[in-house]
């Protein structure tokens, strides 16, 4: 019997719609947003060895900084050359672009490297249990030597080039699988019994627009901070409440920390958001977005019409057509285009209608863009006097509604890592697995190890806040997904999500500056958002 990859199961499920059969959700907890879906019958992941006695210090009353080491570099972790493999199976080998692929393509490349005198390796990755996805094969990936130094499998790749093929160097530490690779973790917990400030939010001047997390916390005022949401076209992607206030669109169905009276009560699950217009005379028509650009879609998940696919995809480019987007004063100056747009005031009144879009918000009131058949609609229906109707429905993992007050705030990041102690990774309702063939983009964001940022709350009720440093060979690897849930619960997470990662991961406080160690090159990141911890 052929065996099924999980790659090839992929796109089965996506071609069948993408159901996924999960088992039924328990009675919800109070104060639950979602039900783990995690079996209870998959084994942990080994837990990681501390190598060095962690070190804590106390920021302000009721704020501490750990800072963890764990794993150390050993004889098992070298550079190789790492060739890519052709996306269809008999294509060019000088242009390959994937990371992996199917066992026969792998096989083919291999067999063509040793036509040229070397001696490659097929390997085949695994992807781990997932709450709504059983374990498989991701694919088989093609590597050539073994190296102490970048340098050596730089050298071999060059060769491997000069034959016909393309690749880069890895360091296999950062595979994701090495539960001893060195790591370097910084957490921040607040301690509500002694704390008495605020967890809040913080962006720019703008939302269109990005900046460093020192510069966020400064104008915050903030003991400590750390990165926030993943950020498109210099905006914050993804469901964004701030005191009570939608500031961007919804992903359906991702994972969210929401969080009210000031951080004392955090939640973590699945969000929903839908955003209706209703004018005097009864017509009603969705709205798409709120405070992004129409038609572009990042990371899928929008309420109709995205193209190619309505599911969740992270750091995927949908479009649709046919929007209406709503933008607020936060937002900064609207872009300007074709289409049509509703100019209201406070009182959601429209004081005009125009057949271009890029009028300035009103201080107070807010726009509606409309692009493609939505234009037409809105010219059709909305006319100046008219006062809309704009309703905001938000709905958690059971489907019951989340009010937004005042006090409320919601950030839409993801994956969730734990839910009620098990660790709990919704890879596809979360978009983390990539649709289609090629698994390149599972692979390198889901599978290896990378910085990542995380937030939840321990069983005492303290809030985490936690960067791990990655890609610094020998110093600090970076963790998989599967594995971050699990230093997450580790660290004695009951809830826990994962933060925008990467260059973004980035912590700070308001006497050092930046402590950790980003991996850009260029060092710190400009963000869309951060957390902040106000005293």
């Amino acid at each position: 019997m052929r065996r099924t990859t999980l790659a090839t199961a992929l796109s089965a499920a996506v071609a069948l719609t993408a159901a996924v059969v999960v088992p039924t959700a328990e009675a919800a907890p109070h104060g639950a947003l979602r039900p783990s879906l995690a079996s209870s019958a998959r084994p942990f992941l080994p837990p990681l060895p501390t190598t060095a006695a962690p070190v804590t210090r106390v920021l302000s009353p009721g704020v501490t900084l750990t800072t963890y080491t764990f794993g150390k570099k050993d004889a098992d972790d070298f550079w190789t050359a790492h060739v890519l493999l052709p996306v269809d199976p008999g294509g060019r080998l000088d242009r390959a672009t994937t990371e992996l692929g199917p066992k026969e393509t792998a096989d083919r490349v291999a067999q063509a490297l040793r036509e040229q005198g070397f001696t490659p390796r097929v390997e085949e990755v695994r992807s781990p249990a997932y709450a709504d996805l059983a374990a498989g094969t991701l694919g088989w990936t093609v590597r050539v030597g073994s190296f102490a130094e970048r340098s050596g499998a730089s050298a071999e790749l060059a060769r491997v080039k000069a034959a016909g093929f393309t690749g880069d160097t890895r360091y296999t530490a950062q595979d994701g699988t090495d539960p001893g690779a060195p790591q370097k973790v910084n957490v921040l917990r607040v301690d509500f019994h002694e704390f008495q400030g605020k967890i809040d939010t913080e962006f720019g001047p703008t939302l269109h627009g990005t900046e460093p997390a020192t510069d966020l916390v400064a104008r915050a005022h903030a003991v400590a901070g750390i990165n926030g949401q993943w950020f498109y076209n210099d905006a914050p992607g993804g469901f964004y409440v701030k005191d009570g206030k939608v500031l961007a669109s919804a992903t359906q169905g991702r994972g969210a920390i929401l969080m009210t009276k000031g951080g004392r009560d955090v939640r973590v699950g699945t969000i929903k958001a839908h955003i209706s217009l209703r004018t005097p005379g009864g017509a009603t028509q969705e709205i798409d977005g709120v405070n992004r650009f129409p038609g572009d879609v990042w990371n899928c998940g929008g309420v109709g019409g995205d193209t190619p696919t309505e599911k969740p995809q992270h750091d995927f480019e949908c479009t649709d057509p046919s929007e209406l987007v709503r933008f607020t004063p936060e937002w900064g100056a609207p872009p300007s285009g074709a289409g049509a747009e509703a100019v209201l005031d406070a009182d959601d009144r429209v004081v005009g209608v125009n057949s271009s879009r890029g009028a300035a918000v009103p201080a107070g009131g807010s726009t509606i863009q409309a692009i493609g058949d939505s234009a037409e609609w809105l010219l059709g229906h909305v006319r100046e006097g008219d006062r809309l109707g704009i309703r905001t429905r938000v709905t958690d993992g059971y489907g019951r509604p989340v009010p937004l007050t005042r006090d409320t705030t919601i950030m839409q990041v993801g994956p969730t890592l734990v839910r009620h102690g098990r660790v709990s990774v919704n890879a596809l309702g979360d978009g983390i697995i990539r649709s289609g063939s090629d698994q390149s983009f599972t692979y390198d964001w889901t599978n290896r190890a990378n910085p990542r940022s995380m937030m939840g709350v321990d069983d005492r009720g303290r809030l985490m806040l936690a960067v791990v440093d990655g890609r610094q060979a020998g110093y600090s690897e970076g963790l998989s997904i599967a594995r971050t849930a699990e230093l997450m619960r580790q660290l004695g997470a009951r809830e826990a999500l994962n933060l925008d990662g990467g260059g973004s991961s980035v912590m700070v406080t308001a006497a050092d500056g930046v402590i950790n160690h980003p991996s850009d090159s260029s060092g710190e990141r400009s963000l869309g958002d951060a957390w902040v911890i106000k005293p």
